[in-house]
């Protein structure tokens, strides 16, 4: 497990909608083990193994971030912004943020960091219903053309924070949601290739899940694949302001997060069980009545329906900038996702119902 290689995806900002600098880091690390790879419309990365085997398998990591847009940059100098995503505008006020400017240079994509914090006002912090249109970003600018000099509409805005280090094998950053799933998927994809899976593997760092679902909806309306597996982030419940009694008692450290729910293929479920269970690997379940939010919705729901299952990595603070998780949890999905990869074919009968 490439720990460096999640910090880079964690370090490089990956705002729904302007997600292309973090495929280019997805595109580079597939090459390492895919046999083909392909990119769309919409600005999805796609590493594939085994294309011509007759199971495919969909893995889905979405690679983009909640944050912001640059909508507005007034007379002052001070940036407007536009949410991207399920962001609280509250938690930027007094926060240090970044701006990330692209222009093209001789033919080349130039990304550049504008450093600025949020605005601090006594209105600001006694507002409980802050919206987007509320947060103003102040980059020390002293008049709109100065400020258009570094800044453009369109531009993403978000948290300015990088990896710590926690106590027990946890870390955290901005945007584990959901780039520890983009590196899940990627790194159990180069493990199961590296044992000698025979099953078609689709990796697909999805974009846009935050706010469209687009990156998913794409990736399995072109593949068609036998069955898909989304990696995302869920909520623990081994911290203040939790309530174990709503989706079940989930906690850091306690390994990959399996999923009870209809939207769920019960009989994938069974073998990530079985595998867990026979490779000694921790797994803990979450309780979803209904849609799970995530991008295997999406993948249920394409073409003639997608058998899925949802594995999550559990994770505190979730859509903030000091998202909380634990690198156990992290390589217990690559661990279990990468022996599915080995194990899965086209025999494989996903019907809960027996004919006989």
């Amino acid at each position: 497990m490439d720990r460096d290689f999640l910090k880079l995806l964690l370090n490089t900002v990956s705002v729904s909608g302007n997600e292309e600098a973090n495929q280019e880091n997805a595109l580079a690390f597939g090459k390492a083990f895919a046999h083909q790879q392909r990119v769309d419309a919409v600005g999805n990365v796609i590493s594939v193994v085994n294309p011509d085997a007759a199971c495919k398998v969909l893995l889905l990591g979405h690679m983009d971030e909640i944050g912001f847009r640059v909508s507005h940059i007034d007379d002052s100098g001070l940036i407007h912004v536009q949410k991207a995503g399920g962001v609280r505008p509250m938690l930027y006020v007094g926060a240090p943020m970044q701006i990330i400017h692209e222009t093209a240079e001789e033919g080349k994509k130039v990304r550049r960091k504008v450093e600025g914090v949020g605005v601090v006002t006594d209105d600001l912090l006694k507002n409980s219903d802050m919206k987007d249109k509320d947060l103003l970003i102040d980059i020390g600018a002293g008049s709109r053309e100065e400020a258009e000099a570094v800044v453009a509409l369109g531009d993403s805005v978000c948290g300015d924070t990088a990896v710590h280090e926690l106590l027990d094998g946890n870390f955290s950053c901005r945007a584990l949601d959901d780039k520890t799933g983009a590196f899940v998927v990627l790194e159990a994809a180069k493990l199961a290739a590296e044992k000698g899976a025979k099953t078609g593997i689709y990796v697909n760092t999805a974009v846009g899940e935050e706010t469209s679902g687009r990156g998913a909806y794409f990736a399995a309306s072109q593949i068609a694949p036998s069955c898909a597996i989304a990696v995302d982030v869920t909520w623990a419940s081994d911290c203040p302001g939790t309530d174990p009694a709503e989706t079940g008692f989930v906690k850091l450290g306690g390994g990959p997060v399996l999923c009870l729910s209809g939207m769920v293929n019960k009989k994938m479920n069974a073998l990530l069980a079985r595998i867990a269970e026979e490779k000694g690997i921790p797994v803990q379940y979450e309780i979803a009545g209904g849609r799970t939010h995530t991008d295997g919705d999406t993948a249920l729901y394409t073409g003639s329906g997608v058998p899925v299952a949802l594995v999550s990595i559990p994770l505190r603070y979730m859509h903030s900038s000091v998202e909380v998780g634990n690198w156990n949890d992290i390589e217990g999905c690559i661990e279990l996702i990468a022996e599915f990869l080995q194990r899965i074919d086209e025999s494989f009968d996903y019907s809960p119902i027996s004919l006989a």
